[in-house]
């Protein structure tokens, strides 16, 4: 049930967020906001990427000043000049994008910024990390080296950090993107103690599952302005439709795959990163034309180099990479576009998407060298125009001028430029990495429609993808990567849990078996 926003007189004792305003130049990313975090409970704001979730809680947090507004404790006034102030005042933020020095241990990150002088109690820091991991169940070393730690590990850490600080109010920012489905579990089980303990949390995220799973309340941000607040029970739908402003099909319509012959062959494919290291180890597997392959795995298993060394960004240590009669294991990246290779790639911004062209010079990044778009050494202008307007209409880049600079569009529009600019060709293989990464649930419904189409003009489709449902959704068949290693390939009906275990590394045979106890268990004790 959809309700309207509290009024002042409803306000409890709490922290209360009343008229923040935050601009970036001309850019209002919040806009008069209101929002009251009482303690005991789970705040859950809920927005699209970019809506200005983060923004309002790095105002809270003391990493931005506000341009208008005030926030409150208990009724008083306060404004924080810097994190400091804001962890003294009783907040803590758990942030998407770890805050840790990785060559410092457990202990010693516990402890920066709280340096009490010249001296450091080490012995304390780690007593300290014993007593808040044992409390919250939350197993850490405090010797261990943040670097050697997976990243489900490295965030227990930013919560103990949080806690340490004796923090009443906790922001969680999109703190499930990195983490397996058990991991995940294992989270909202911490935050429904903390709850439980009197805490306030905020729970940023867009991940419509999570919010309607341990939400006490929601609260809606489009487009930096508070649209609404939900109920827990409020269906996905309709929280989707209160996020976007329309109507959203949350499902992918496809009919099952009619897969043809093997398009794309890997064999025994090794590649290590700048420091030498194995991250893609001695892997096998091939697609087939007409079949959409997802890559499933915690962000840092090797998925983003195997993408990048299948078009040619990185080198190939050894194995081979064959594409329909091609061998491209050392092909450049013109090369493996010439051969029939699409790329998506990860970070738009800095390997798709070109900020500072025009929308119609992205949409020809690929080929603007080759008829129609170039002849006789200098550019057709006009072909270029024609061929962004066409793409434009065909997938829907909202924009009234194909030659307004790529940097005027949204996330959702810039990355429809990248997917129009390689579809609008014939293509063997599409490599996608997180091609919905930033998006909000308008624009994936559209770019879901468009991989499907692909997949059954005979395209093979390589998919790669942190996201569980977007996997379940498109998937094929969903191979699992594991530290550079396949763990298994299965089915895209493959139970949730099972899937997790193996994106931890355990084998698919192994995980069956674990589930299947923990399910008998859970029978005996209801």
């Amino acid at each position: 049930m959809i309700r309207p926003v509290a009024n002042e007189a409803q306000r409890s004792v709490g922290l209360d967020l009343r008229s923040i305003t935050k601009r970036f130049g001309s850019f209002v990313a919040n806009d008069a906001v209101d929002l009251t975090v009482r303690p005991g409970e789970i705040h859950c704001l809920l927005g699209e990427n970019g809506a200005g979730k983060s923004t309002l809680m790095n105002v809270l947090y003391g990493l931005y000043q506000p341009d208008g507004g005030e926030i409150l404790i208990d009724g008083v006034p306060r404004r924080f000049a810097d994190p400091k102030a804001a962890m003294a005042a009783g907040i803590g933020m758990v942030h998407q994008h770890f805050m840790l020095v990785e060559v410092f241990s457990v202990a010693e990150n516990m402890i920066l910024g709280r340096e009490p002088g010249l001296v450091v109690d080490m012995k304390a820091a780690k007593a300290t990390v014993r007593q808040l991991s044992q409390r919250y169940n939350l197993p850490v070393d405090p010797d261990a080296l943040i670097e050697d730690l997976p990243v489900g590990v490295q965030q227990r850490v930013e919560i103990l950090k949080a806690l340490a600080n004796d923090a009443q109010y906790l922001i969680f920012d999109e703190p499930t993107a990195v983490l397996t489905p058990q991991e995940i579990d294992e989270l909202m089980v911490v935050m429904q103690k903390l709850r439980d303990e009197g805490k306030g949390i905020v729970f940023i995220t867009h991940k419509l599952r999570e919010v309607r799973a341990i939400a006490d309340r929601i609260t809606v941000l489009r487009r930096g302005k508070i649209v609404g607040q939900a109920e827990p029970g409020t269906s996905e739908t309709e929280l989707a439709q209160l996020m976007v402003g329309r109507a959203v099909d949350l499902s992918v319509a496809k009919q099952p795959a009619e897969p043809g012959a093997v398009r794309l062959a890997v064999d025994g494919l090794t590649v290590t990163n700048s420091a030498g290291a194995v991250v893609v180890d001695d892997i096998s597997f091939d697609v087939a034309g007409g079949e959409i392959l997802c890559i499933a795995g915690v962000q840092g298993n090797g998925q983003s180099e195997l993408a990048d060394a299948l078009i040619g960004n990185i080198p190939v240590l050894s194995g081979r990479i064959r594409l329909d009669d091609r061998d491209l294991a050392d092909a450049s990246p013109r090369q493996s576009i010439a051969a029939g290779m699409g790329f998506v790639p990860e970070d738009r911004q800095h390997d798709g998407f070109i900020g500072t062209f025009t929308i119609a010079e992205n949409l020809v990044l690929n080929r603007f060298d080759t008829a129609p778009f170039a002849g006789g050494g200098s550019l057709n202008l006009k072909a270029i125009n024609d061929n962004a307007v066409t793409l434009r209409d065909e997938f829907d880049i909202r924009t009234p001028d194909v030659q307004n600079l790529g940097s005027s569009l949204s996330g959702g529009n810039a990355q429809k430029v990248v997917l129009a600019r390689e579809l609008s060709r014939e293509l063997a293989l599409l490599v996608a990495s997180q091609p919905t990464r930033g998006v909000d649930v308008g624009a994936i419904e559209f770019l879901h429609k468009r991989i499907v189409d692909e997949r059954d003009k005979g395209t093979a489709v390589l998919l790669v993808s942190t996201e569980l449902e977007e996997v379940e959704a498109l998937a094929d068949r969903v191979l699992v990567m594991y530290r550079g290693k396949i763990v298994g390939i299965v089915g895209p009906d493959t139970p949730r849990d099972v899937m997790g275990m193996m994106m931890a590394g355990v084998g698919y045979d192994e995980a069956v078996q674990v589930a299947a106890g923990d399910a008998a268990d859970a029978g005996k004790d209801a």
